[in-house]
Parts: C-alpha cells; sequence; structure tokens
C-alpha cells in the first residue's frame, strides 16, 4: 500500500511540476504574395517583371548586383574596371563558384549567356543592349572583356538586371521551368495557378548565411484577397501589395508597412503604327483628356507622383515635363477637330491584370468619353498582354493599353525599330547615341532633359505616373527591401527576429 501511495505522490508531484522549456527553434520558411504569376522561369528570354521577382538572385545570379539604393556591388563578378571612353568593361570573376546541376560557372558561361541574349532570335528584353557589344572576350576563365559598339556609362546597373542572369549551357533550353542557376535557392515545386516554392540549396557559396530554407509564393491577383490573406496570416510578406486598404495595415500591430519610390512609369501606351494615332495632333488630344491626378488617387490611392516624360523624378539630368501636355478637355477637342477627326473615335484599350491597369482604365475611358473618344476596354491576362500588344516582332494589336515599365534607364528602348510604342524618330535616336556617347555627366544630364522634353512634345505616349510601392509585412520579418530600383526579392537577406 505504501509503496502504491508512493508512486500515486510521484504521479501527482510530476504532474504539478513546471514542465521543461524546450528551445524555440527560430521560424525558417516564409510564404510571400505576388500579385502576378511568372509565365515561365528564365529571365533572359522574355519580359514579365513577375519573372525577375522570382528568382532574381534567388535561383540566378548576375555579374552585378544591384541594392536598395540602386547602387552596384559586385555578385558573380569580384571587379571590374572601364576604360576611360566607357567603352571597354574588364571583369574578373568570382572562382569557385557552381551551378546546380554541378557545372562550373567561368568566362565561358558568361559569354554564352550575353551572345545568346544578342542572338538573332533572342527574346531577351534587353537584346539591344546585348546586340551593343561588339565583341564578348573570354582571354581566360576568370576574366570577361566586354567591348561595346558606343559608351555605356550604366552597364554595371544594367548587368544586374535579371536579362543578365548567368544561365548554364546545357540547362539554357529548360530553363523555363527546370531552371538551373547559381544562386541560393532552387525550385521546390509550382502549381500552376496557385503557388511556387523555393528550397534553400545546401552546396550554395555562402549557405550558411541564408537563414530561410523555403519560401513559398502564393500568386493572389485579387486585390481584396490580397488584404485578407495578410490579415488572416496565410502570407507572410506582400511586396508591391495593392495600394487599396493599406492604411488599415498601418494601425495593425502585427504588421510593418514599407512606402518606397521607385524608377518605374506607369503609362497610356499609344500605339503608333494605327491611325490616327499616328498624327501628333491625335496623341496630344488623348494627353489633353488625362487628368493625371484623378487617375492617381482613383487608380493607386494617391500613390503616384506625375511624370510628363518616360523618365522619373530623382533620376540624372531629371526636367519637370508636366506642364507641356496639360489637362486641357476644351483643347483636347480642339485637336481633334484640328486633325480631321470624327468624333466619337473609337478606339481600343486593353488592359492587363495589375489593379492600376485595371482601375485606371475605368478612369481613363471615361476620361476620353469627354472629349469624343469611345475607349472600349478589354481585359486580358498578362500572357496575352505580353503576346499580343508587347512582344518584340509581335502583332501589336492595341490602340491603347496601361503598363508600369519598372526598369531604370531605358529610354533605349525607345530607339528600337520593332518596339510596341511604334516612335521610331530618328532625331531621338541620334539624340540618345549623343547622350550614351557624352562621358561628363553634367553635358549628359542636360541631354537627358532635351531627351525629355522631345518625348512629352511628341506625345509619344500618355505619361502618368511614377508609382510608389506599398509592401505589408509580418512586422517580425527583417530584411525586407523598403526601395523598389527594381522589381526582385532577394530571399538571402530575409529573416526572422
Amino acid at each position: 500500500m505504501l509503496k502504491k501511495l508512493t508512486i500515486v505522490a510521484f504521479a501527482a508531484a510530476l504532474a504539478a511540476a513546471p514542465l521543461p522549456v524546450l528551445a524555440q527553434s527560430k521560424k525558417d520558411s516564409v510564404v510571400m504574395g505576388m500579385t502576378l504569376e511568372p509565365p515561365g522561369l528564365d529571365p533572359t528570354n522574355a519580359a514579365a517583371a513577375a519573372i525577375a521577382e522570382v528568382t532574381l538572385y534567388n535561383i540566378y545570379e548576375t555579374l552585378t548586383k544591384i541594392n536598395e539604393d540602386g547602387s552596384v556591388s559586385p555578385l558573380l563578378a569580384e571587379s571590374w574596371t572601364a576604360s576611360p571612353d566607357l567603352k571597354t568593361y574588364t571583369f574578373k570573376l568570382r572562382k569557385g563558384v557552381k551551378f546546380q546541376n554541378g557545372e562550373a560557372f567561368d568566362s565561358a558561361a558568361v559569354k554564352f549567356s550575353y551572345e545568346r541574349n544578342a542572338a538573332a532570335n533572342s527574346t531577351n528584353k534587353d537584346k539591344s543592349l546585348f546586340q551593343a557589344f561588339e565583341k564578348v572576350d573570354a582571354p581566360d576563365a576568370g576574366t570577361i572583356v566586354l567591348l561595346l559598339k558606343y559608351p555605356e556609362p550604366n552597364l554595371p546597373f544594367l548587368l544586374g538586371q535579371a536579362s543578365g542572369s548567368i544561365v548554364e549551357p546545357k540547362s539554357a533550353p529548360t530553363n523555363v521551368t527546370q531552371p538551373v542557376g547559381t544562386g541560393p535557392y532552387q525550385l521546390g515545386g509550382w502549381v500552376k495557378g496557385s503557388s511556387l516554392t523555393l528550397n534553400k540549396w545546401p552546396d550554395y557559396r555562402n549557405a550558411s548565411a541564408i537563414k530561410l530554407s523555403k519560401v513559398t509564393i502564393r500568386f493572389i491577383g485579387d486585390p481584396a484577397a490580397q488584404i485578407a490573406a495578410l490579415l488572416s496570416g496565410d502570407v507572410d510578406a506582400f511586396p508591391r501589395v495593392t495600394t487599396r486598404g493599406v492604411a488599415q495595415f498601418k494601425n495593425d500591430p502585427r504588421f510593418t508597412v514599407l512606402v518606397g519610390g521607385s524608377k518605374a512609369k506607369t503609362i497610356v501606351a499609344i500605339n503608333e503604327k494605327k491611325k490616327p494615332l499616328d498624327d501628333v495632333r491625335v496623341r496630344r488630344a488623348i494627353l489633353a483628356a488625362i487628368d493625371r491626378k484623378a487617375l492617381i488617387d482613383g487608380a493607386v490611392e494617391g500613390f503616384g507622383t506625375p511624370i510628363g516624360s518616360f523618365y522619373t523624378p530623382g533620376s540624372l539630368g531629371y526636367v519637370d515635363t508636366t506642364g507641356i501636355n496639360p489637362y486641357d478637355p476644351e483643347k483636347a477637342k480642339k485637336l481633334l477637330t484640328e486633325a480631321g477627326v470624327t468624333t466619337p473615335l473609337e478606339i481600343s484599350l486593353k488592359l492587363p491584370p495589375p489593379p492600376y491597369a485595371r482601375q485606371g482604365g475605368e478612369i481613363l475611358a471615361a476620361q476620353l468619353a469627354k472629349v469624343g473618344i469611345t475607349a472600349k476596354i478589354e481585359n486580358v491576362e498578362w500572357a496575352q498582354w505580353l503576346s499580343q500588344v508587347f512582344a518584340p516582332n509581335g502583332p501589336h494589336n492595341y490602340d491603347l493599353t496601361i503598363v508600369s515599365h519598372v526598369e531604370p534607364f531605358d529610354l533605349v528602348k525607345l530607339t528600337e525599330p520593332d518596339y510596341y510604342l511604334g516612335y521610331n524618330n530618328e532625331a531621338f535616336n541620334a539624340l540618345y547615341k549623343q547622350i550614351v556617347s557624352t562621358p561628363d555627366e553634367a553635358g549628359r544630364a542636360k541631354l537627358l532633359g532635351d531627351a525629355q522634353k522631345m518625348l512629352a512634345t511628341d506625345a509619344v505616349a500618355g505619361f502618368l505616373f511614377q508609382p510608389q510601392w506599398p509592401t505589408v509585412i509580418n512586422k517580425k520579418l527583417k530584411g525586407v527591401w523598403k526601395e523598389v530600383p527594381q522589381f526582385e526579392n532577394d530571399f538571402s537577406a530575409w529573416s526572422w527576429e
């Protein structure tokens, strides 16, 4: 009996004793939300910014890395030098780097990647940049020398974009669905239309510094669903989330709201190959019909700064050109009459999925209607927009569309003969060549001002606003960027508090 009582007492005492505290393992996975799903996972063969959001600096790496403040630092290149005329760049490559399929990274892979980007059949969004290389020379395994046809002061920055990702030659044909890079993450799985998983690559050269072992990316296009996913905790972070409802997160102690600047330009693209849009008076009429402030307030809750050209405040040589085509509905009507246009003028307005485009399109159509232009809205999916509207050598089957161009330093696009806007102005092309051939910054800044005024005067597009991108994150998540020099999510810098 005594023995039995002792056992019972011991059991009671054990039950009453505090349980040992187990060491809490630090959370090492994250769920991120994204508005658009990438059409594939090869950033060197398609223009969609969503590809870079998943892959850049995560799966693939570039010679240089663009940092949050827009500065450039070494990545696959350890260092570089430029000739005084900025036409020859020599890169010393990082040693001991491997691709995720076990192949060695060397100058041959860089040469292959850049020459592939420049090939006649290339669909690289920056094909013109790589075609500006006179020669890609690989004198030894650890050195790459780029000889350019004209000076390019921004080359280190441009090579840090997703289009400059270095690919392993044997993997190139299948990178769209089975990406192989030198970065810290590998594709874990992809459920089309729903989510994508990245797993930490254990053989990454600096694997010990990578804190997250798994990143799940959920594709959530609907603005209300984006907000619901954050509030419920289904996603931990949503970079470039819908601007609707951001205010409620500012007052919620569970979240941090980051509002960052960008180099992006949201525009009403105008197809100048279509009549009567080839007439500058008609394009100026469209611009005069646009109330930028009302559109910014209605489409993005005021998260935007008005612009008057294909250039953003804060960039070298920026000038305010918003006064060249101000809001003036009566002037718009007069310009249409001068151009011999019979109203109502019916044109198409193709809108991709992002809320700024769909909401902005409704506002734009209402503004155009007031001056006698009937814009027929056609909502299209992202893949359709890319193939029908934007694709190089594509049909460019549209009259008007709304889109954000997120790449900095992309004035060169307007010199490309088959660019979807159809601008093709020899005077602008000559001016651009002068800009990149001017080595001193002050001279370049003045010429950049001239270029902005020319684009505004020619009403090349309806230049709307420079977006400000709100990002909502769990307040314990660290390393997420506030500023957005380009679309990327550098998961190697993310960690939990």
